[in-house]
């Protein structure tokens, strides 16, 4: 584990995330630097605050996030991780974790397709040159342990660049989504 990762592993924590509703908010809070009211989450969200108690109360009894004291502003909520980057644990197998971790990539998988469609509607929408906004791309190909460490190297430094909240210079929120995973290989077959 990183320094500045906290690893979740119990099926519950990664349960909690299974809910595309719940992975969006724990995305938001991050990216508006790991605390914000209630109202804030809503504003970005574009829900009512109402509808978000019931998911913010699943996420902090699984000790993904925690409730603040209200300082004048309404509920305030960070992630439990306090300035680290949340991260599953992944334990393959027939495990309560992997049935867990399969759904909330589910769940990722079905916010991913639900941003391409709204984005790719929307006119004004960036879709190629070096400041597109807009791209879904499938590939598949052979790697060694070089390429693979190579390929990893950048998913992290990608995660680094999406996760330094919003500035001045950094006014485009964007959400990306990835998945890598080993295919079988099928031997050719005979003619």
């Amino acid at each position: 584990m990183k320094r500045n990762e906290r690893i979740l592993s119990r099926p519950t924590q990664v349960g909690a995330l299974a809910s595309p509703v719940r992975q969006e908010i724990v995305d938001t809070l991050e990216a508006l630097g790991g605390e914000a009211p209630v109202a804030a989450l809503a504003a970005q969200l574009g829900r009512p605050s109402d509808g978000l108690y019931y998911h913010l109360r699943r996420l902090v009894r699984a000790g993904v996030l925690e409730e603040l004291a209200d300082n004048g502003d309404g509920r305030r909520y960070r992630t439990a991780a306090r300035g680290r980057r949340l991260r599953l644990k992944y334990l393959p197998g027939a495990t309560p974790n992997a049935r867990a971790v399969e759904r909330v990539a589910a769940g990722m998988l079905r916010i991913a397709r639900r941003d391409f469609a709204t984005a790719i509607r929307r006119e004004g929408t960036v879709a190629e040159g070096s400041t597109r906004t807009l791209w879904a791309s499938r590939t598949k190909g052979w790697v060694g342990r070089d390429e693979l460490e190579a390929i990893n190297a950048l998913l992290e430094r990608l995660i680094e660049l999406m996760q330094r909240g919003p500035s001045p210079t950094r006014k485009q929120l964007l959400s990306v989504t990835w998945v890598i995973a080993p295919v079988e290989a099928r031997p050719a077959r005979r003619g």
